[in-house]
């Protein structure tokens, strides 16, 4: 799974930017990025030679020319084909430069540029070859640039030069930098342990995927021992790496003392049930958590059960997914039973999605139901009907909703609003479910909720009801 579709941070409190941070120019500091690192010019000395030269003859040439010249020149002195899309969005917040073949030069360029740019906080290099020259040159940016915030360089085989440089600048500390993708650069654990090194420390980074790399058990004790310490992450990204029982009991060991992380997502890994026993165990002592996914980890109904020991006393996770998980109805009644079993649970998204349930099933459900009314469980149908018996064709949520306000000449957006104590245009997923349902003037069951939800949810895990305008005219069409 890709951390955009549960980050951007979906449950966490985004911090100001560090505009009086904002970098002063110097002849030094371009030098700095123009120039290249002792290490390189010793491997490749006439190329670097020869470009360093250049840098120098033409470094006061710099500062008297805007964001494009600066680029065009710094791609002639480099030898690379400038990109048309970088020089059209220089002054845009977000630089998508995704599957652009840049290589190291051509990243360097940027780099180059993005010293004294203030305009992009959003930097995306995903799948350029950047090696890690290029890395390097990114790092050495961010050390003058106090603007950019969000960075992504997965899929660069970055390897462990790469998380070396990326670990000596987190342990520096110093930019403005919070949310960081390293998925797909074929980290191993001695990776794991450089990057935990500096994360133990940094609590400037709030969001990092290491999604799709080979961390195995050792890396997760690594992890779980940087957890134990670091007050910065609110989300992180595990998913689809090697991690089996040890890795799984020594990041869930890690997550008892942690006190700022708010999104995990393990799913495609091997925690198993014991593993499942190690996260409900967690779940009875973590007061953080909000999100975990654990789809695809090999648990069964006795994981699920262990995991429900944890539900019983938690009062703050929100969502969890057990998809693609061999559980069966026996796993989902101990699961819905002790979300019951606890006044306290906050859950609102639980996803079983591929579990057959029976009608018995379904009617404890409304029961647990009617006591968290924020609840919604995700089942894949009922034991014994097709799957096109089990589609709801109940009316439609937006047109119920719409015939209402017309009769009683409310506005549409109005209605929604007033389910809001707020009285504002946005609100979170778990407590409009429950307004909507416990409102009294027009009869919204969970699953039509759901429908509603599905329409109106952005990635932040809010409602905006101002989306209502764009459906009604859509919903008056429809049956």
């Amino acid at each position: 799974m890709d951390d955009d579709d549960i980050d951007p941070l979906e449950y966490e409190t985004k911090d100001e930017t560090e505009a009086s941070l904002a970098p002063q120019s110097s002849e030094d500091t371009l030098y700095c990025e123009a120039e290249a690192t002792p290490s390189v010019e010793k491997e490749k000395p006439t190329r670097e030679d020869s470009e360093t030269d250049l840098e120098i003859e033409d470094t006061e040439k710099f500062f008297s020319i805007g964001q494009k010249e600066l680029y065009l020149e710094a791609c002639k002195l480099l030898g690379v084909v400038p990109v048309s899309y970088f020089i059209r969005n220089m002054e845009e917040s977000c630089m998508n430069l995704n599957h652009h073949g840049l290589g190291p030069m051509g990243i360097k360029a940027i780099a180059i540029t993005l010293v004294s740019n203030t305009t992009v906080l959003k930097l995306e290099l995903e799948d350029n070859s950047i090696q890690e020259e290029g890395i390097l040159s990114l790092m050495e940016m961010l050390h003058e640039n106090y603007y950019l915030q969000e960075l992504n360089v997965s899929d660069n085989n970055l390897g462990l030069e790469g998380a070396r440089i990326i670990s000596d600048f987190l342990q520096e500390n110093n930019s403005s930098l919070w949310k960081l993708k390293l998925s797909g650069n074929k980290f191993k654990e001695e990776c794991a342990l450089l990057l935990c090194q500096a994360l133990s420390s940094n609590y400037r980074i709030r969001s990092l995927n290491l999604s799709h790399n080979e961390f195995s058990d050792t890396a997760g004790e690594y992890l779980g021992q940087m957890l134990a310490l670091n007050v910065g992450l609110q989300s992180l990204n595990l998913s689809w790496n090697h991690f089996n029982v040890r890795g799984a009991v020594a990041l869930c060991n890690g997550l008892r003392t942690n006190v700022t992380l708010k999104k995990l997502d393990v799913s495609m890994n091997g925690f198993g049930n014991d593993g499942a026993l190690a996260l409900g165990d967690t779940l009875k002592l973590n007061s953080c958590l909000v999100y975990v996914d654990v789809s695809r980890n090999g648990i069964t109904n006795e994981g699920a059960s262990r995991i429900s020991k944890g539900l019983e006393n938690n009062e703050c996770l929100q969502v969890l997914k057990l998809f693609l998980n061999p559980v069966s109805l026996e796993g989902a009644y101990s699961l819905i039973l002790a979300i019951k079993r606890n006044p306290k649970s906050r859950m609102e998204d639980l996803d079983i999605s591929n579990v057959l349930v029976s009608e018995q099933f379904v009617k404890v459900l409304d029961g647990v139901c009617a006591i968290h009314p924020q609840l919604d469980v995700v089942y894949k149908g009922l034991q014994g009907l097709s799957t096109k018996k089990n589609v709801s064709l109940e009316t439609n949520p937006i047109k119920l909703i719409q015939n209402y306000t017309d009769q009683n000449k409310i506005p549409l957006v109005e209605f929604f609003k007033s389910l809001n104590p707020s009285g504002l245009m946005t609100m979170p997923v778990g407590d409009f479910r429950k307004a909507i349902i416990q409102q009294t003037n027009i009869p919204i069951n969970r699953y039509q909720a759901r429908e509603l939800i599905k329409k109106l949810e952005e990635k932040n895990g809010m409602v905006n009801f101002s989306g209502f305008k764009s459906l009604k005219v859509t919903a008056a069409g429809q049956p």
